[in-house]
């Protein structure tokens, strides 16, 4: 039933396993998966330094009036931790995912340009070294909105926002010719018979992300760049002069795209655990494929709910307003999509599993609040205070980083050939979601009372002191629960049982192949005739699509042979 398939692909570098150890050689490497574990690595990193960065600024919120930072120290920090976990931490763990799976899952060798795909990752490595620089001569302290004229050089003397403007400018050009290269690479290597509409639904999300970078991220750098002719050069476009709502235009028809570029891949993670751990395959392939493509159009025209309290004109404001809510519908599709794949499904609770409900939930209630900033009177009340962080923190922490915390549980044994701890995995999860929602669940209500954002110290108001307190104490205990991972990360490498080439029992291409895969991914492929060639393989006697609906409606839409493959 194999066919050969070393005609198909294109002849690209790949480095032996025994060399892959060796540290200089993971420097030179153009193996698409040794760059997908670099960018892990660099944003695990980060990570970790953005946590420690979260958890100093909540010792100093956890009552009122305290002592631990001044201001101005304050604002560097929240600097620092918002950039480095959106662009440091959050964009390198997504293209990681993409970088390692993209390939695998439409039974390509490499992507279409190696050397171009490891060049984007060194300069994304070398702007997230700049900005730490920046620490020798004085972090920025601008937010990382850096809105002007705040971050214009007479309220920013420092070369803080020097370094933090040419350290987005690099990343952002590296993450930009990486969308490049996942694009050409999902249009032109493909593998026989993987048509558009048969690619999994990660490889589908991540194509799509890949375009929305292209258009979003341009923005961004001539943005970055008309701040520095301005600082250095004396420019007038945001001070002097210009326009400082001429800022908020351009980065946030960057920065709202920017939350989708951090969700979609996400999503992406999401809809491939769900249906292996429901047994069933996704309801609605089409709608969420379909909903995605819509997202990314309407994610440009919703920027401007950003900037609903800086006065521009009524009729600008309303369809901004109507814009946002619109967003919401393509949205759901995608949440009714993922609970009717769950609905009548044979659920295995597993820990990737578990991230991924822990998701569904935290992410749906973000989304509902978002909604709300859609309605003007409710916007303006609440812009700036702790409810937009709460908001933004369950749709990006709660959405992204369980859909990140789940998908390295699922793909960890493709990785490594080794399982995660079971007991140990599900000890750390518990943590992390009771810690997280600890954490942001309070700050709904801290924001409706009026605590504003972006506040080193507050008055002791009634409740106030009570909600940080629980926010500051939950945000160890998820602290501890992220360690748990790392452990059970480290540990597993070293102890964990053999994973083998399937353990999920799922059916996409990446599981046909070893774990870890070799160089150069396949020796040979089984035929590709519908989105599950894997099950098409091991039942040759009802394939896909031979049976094209995929719906059993006496058995709840399983096929009573896949209940038999619940472990």
């Amino acid at each position: 039933m194999t066919t050969r398939s070393e005609d198909a692909f294109p002849v690209t570098e790949a480095l032996p396993p025994r060399a892959a150890r060796n540290f200089t050689r993971w420097i030179a490497s153009t193996d698409h998966k040794v760059i997908g574990l670099l960018y892990l690595g660099l944003g695990s990193l980060f990570f970790l330094v953005g946590g420690l960065e979260a958890l100093v600024m909540r010792v100093q919120l956890a009552q009122p009036g305290g002592t631990l930072l001044r201001g101005e120290t304050y604002n560097e920090f929240f600097t620092l931790h918002g950039t480095t976990m959106i662009f440091l931490a959050v964009m390198p763990l997504l293209l990681g995912f993409s970088n390692y799976l993209l390939p695998l899952q439409i039974g390509a060798k490499d992507m279409a340009f190696p050397r171009l795909n490891a060049f984007g990752f060194w300069l994304t490595a070398f702007g997230s070294a700049l900005l730490y620089l920046s620490l020798l001569e004085g972090p920025p302290s601008a937010g990382w909105f850096a809105y002007a004229p705040l971050s214009e050089r007479p309220f920013s003397m420092s070369l803080g926002v020097d370094f933090w403007a040419a350290a987005l400018l690099f990343m952002g050009t590296g993450t930009t010719l990486t969308a490049l290269n996942l694009i050409v690479t999902t249009v032109r290597y493909r593998a026989p018979g993987m048509g558009l509409w048969r690619m999994p639904m990660f490889a589908w999300m991540t194509f799509i992300n890949a375009c929305i970078i292209t258009f979003a991220l341009p923005a961004l750098n001539a943005a970055l760049i008309m701040l520095e002719v301005d600082r250095v050069l004396g420019g007038r476009f945001f001070h002097h002069g210009g326009s400082a709502l001429l800022w908020q235009h351009y980065f946030w028809f960057f920065g709202h795209p920017e939350v989708y570029i951090m969700i979609l891949p996400a999503w992406g993670i999401i809809s491939e655990v769900i249906p292996v751990f429901s047994r069933k395959p996704i309801f609605g392939y089409e709608f969420v494929a379909g909903s995605t493509l819509a997202i990314a159009v309407l994610s440009f025209a919703v920027y401007a709910h950003h900037m609903f309290a800086v006065g521009l004109a009524q009729p600008v404001n309303l369809a901004f307003a109507a814009s946002t809510m619109l967003i919401a519908l393509p949205t759901g599709i995608k949440v009714l999509n993922w609970v009717a794949t769950l609905w009548k499904g044979s659920i295995r609770f597993e820990v990737p599993m578990l991230y991924a409900l822990a998701f569904l939930l935290q992410f749906t209630l973000g989304g509902i609040s978002g909604v709300s900033f859609a309605v003007l009177p409710i916007d303006w009340q609440t812009t700036d205070t702790y409810y937009v962080v709460a908001h933004f923190h369950y749709v990006l922490m709660g959405g992204t980083l369980f859909a990140l915390l789940s998908g390295l549980h699922y793909y960890y044994p493709k990785m490594t050939g080794r399982m995660l701890g079971r007991t140990l995995g599900q000890l750390a999860f518990w943590l992390v979601t009771l810690g997280f929602n600890g954490v942001f669940l309070v700050q709904h209500a801290l924001g409706l009372m009026g605590m504003p954002r972006r506040v080193y110290t507050y008055p002791d108001l009634p409740g106030w002191g009570t909600l940080n307190l629980i926010s500051t104490v939950s945000a160890f205990v998820l602290g501890i629960g992220l360690v748990l991972v790392l452990v059970n990360l480290f540990v597993s490498f070293r102890l964990g049982r053999p994973a083998g080439q399937n353990p999920w029992q799922a059916w996409t291409l990446e599981w046909f192949t070893a774990s870890p895969p070799e160089p150069g991914n396949f020796t040979v492929l089984p035929p590709i005739r519908s989105r599950r060639p894997l099950w098409d393989l091991a039942h040759p006697e009802d394939p896909d699509h031979h049976r094209p609906s995929r719906h059993d409606q006496t058995h709840g839409h399983i096929r009573p042979e896949e209940k038999e493959h619940v472990q």
